[in-house]
């Protein structure tokens, strides 16, 4: 055992040496405001580091202190382009070997994966959420952006999926000129706290007549059988140490109101729910795999977004008519904070100046950028499809997948469209 436990030891000592003579290594060390270089293993690109980059807490005021914000770089070539990766939550998984985002594979290009402030290892210590601001997470970009700009001088490309492709909106709005093009996936722009348009979406315009009358047919089966389910999901929760801010016969509504938005998100048809002669435990098994009810625990991993989105960022709400007679909630109006946030965080007002700002530049120029979007998503209600008129305009556009969900990529898109983003970004980035 001490003979392999110091095998390894060499073998770490050697990686590490193997790291600091490497030339791109001591360009990133050199770097102002980088620290904790770490070698990382990948499948895809010549060398992988994590780095930290010295941030200020709250940008334009020194006494607030500092942090240190995680940054996974991927090295193709200086000579290549640079893909930025706006991450809205934690980059935990960029780290792994086979991590390899959609654009960089695209045009052969580095990765500069930014995680989100306040994150997994990227939050300020004291955790003060007065400085959990878009305004800030876009001065952090810039700063990753400037920083990193002295190695990476080719041109640059920003991108980001859902919060991240909403966060590569907001920044590119903030600084235009930052990037020489923009991807940003399924990302909502929403207005307000509980924003409207989901809830109109899901009702009215969603897949098929058929496939919403089956949607809530099955919600409705699910209040039938609620008497049932919801002990079966007390004692899943329990055994789980899941702590709740309300009742649970109030999760189960909201797993039952979830349901439906969580189908379409990610695109399960309707079909492979229980049909009415299944057994109960079928029934619920179902539930839980679509809704896991970890997500409306409190707190959760999430915590950071949920303050974000009761600030500025925005959410959906629900309509809570289908739950008829049986329902434990009378309205589901400001569940957010009464559901996901603890009690000391909720004195919060949301504030729609990031909508406002973002929504102006958008329709008032005419960037480099492209959304993409799944058409059966119910975040595309929120997002920019229905109102951003490109006609007129020679850069920017919108793509939608044909019944496509959350997972609307480039190459999920019909061969015409793929071509013609492609095509778009060989002229802006020259990949």
């Amino acid at each position: 055992m001490k003979r392999y436990t110091l095998l390894l030891l060499m073998l770490a000592v050697c990686v590490a040496a193997t790291a600091q003579d490497s030339d791109f290594y001591k360009q990133l060390a050199a770097l102002p405001g980088v620290s904790n270089i770490t070698k990382l293993n990948s499948r895809f690109f010549k060398e992988k580091y994590q780095l930290f980059i010295t941030q200020q807490v709250d940008h334009g005021n020194p006494a607030a202190g500092t942090f240190k914000q995680r940054v996974i770089v991927g090295l193709k070539g200086t000579d290549r382009p640079t893909v930025m990766v706006t991450e809205g939550y934690s980059a935990d998984y960029a780290v792994y070997p086979f991590y390899q985002e959609e654009l960089s594979e695209m045009m052969n290009a580095n990765l500069v994966f930014c995680e989100h402030r306040y994150f997994s290892e990227s939050t300020p210590d004291p955790c003060n959420w007065d400085y959990m601001t878009v305004s800030n997470e876009n001065d952090d970009l810039h700063n990753i952006r400037q920083t990193l700009g002295k190695v990476f001088k080719h041109k640059w490309v920003s991108t980001g999926i859902s919060k991240g492709g909403s966060t590569c909106t907001y920044y590119r709005a903030a600084y235009p000129d930052d990037v020489d093009a923009s991807v940003a996936y399924v990302a909502p722009i929403s207005r307000a706290l509980e924003d409207g348009r989901h809830e109109k979406f899901l009702n009215k315009k969603v897949g098929t007549k058929e496939d919403r009358e089956n949607m809530k047919a099955v919600q409705a089966e699910f209040m039938r059988r609620k008497p049932k389910l919801v002990n079966m999901l007390d004692t899943f929760c329990s055994n789980r140490n899941y702590k709740f801010n309300i009742p649970i016969d109030q999760i189960y509504d909201y797993e039952v109101l979830e349901l439906e938005f969580s189908m379409w998100q990610w695109g399960h048809p309707v079909s492979t729910a229980p049909k009415n002669y299944d057994t109960d435990v079928k029934w619920f098994q179902f539930l839980v795999d679509e809704v896991e009810p970890d997500y409306f625990v409190c707190p959760s991993d999430y915590l950071p977004f949920y303050y974000q989105a009761m600030r500025e960022l925005g959410y959906y709400g629900y309509d809570t008519r289908i739950l008829g007679k049986n329902r434990s909630i009378a309205t589901a109006e400001n569940y957010l904070k009464a559901v996901m946030v603890p009690a000391d965080m909720r004195n919060v007002q949301f504030d729609n100046t990031t909508y406002k700002t973002t929504c102006k530049f958008l329709k008032k120029n005419d960037p480099t950028h492209l959304f993409i979007y799944g058409e059966n998503d119910p975040w595309t209600s929120s997002g920019v499809a229905d109102w951003l008129n490109c006609k007129k305009k020679s850069n920017m556009k919108v793509y939608v997948q044909k019944d496509g969900s959350h997972k609307a990529r480039i190459r999920t898109l019909s061969d015409s469209q793929q071509n013609e983003i492609r095509g778009k970004l060989k002229n802006w980035v020259g990949y």
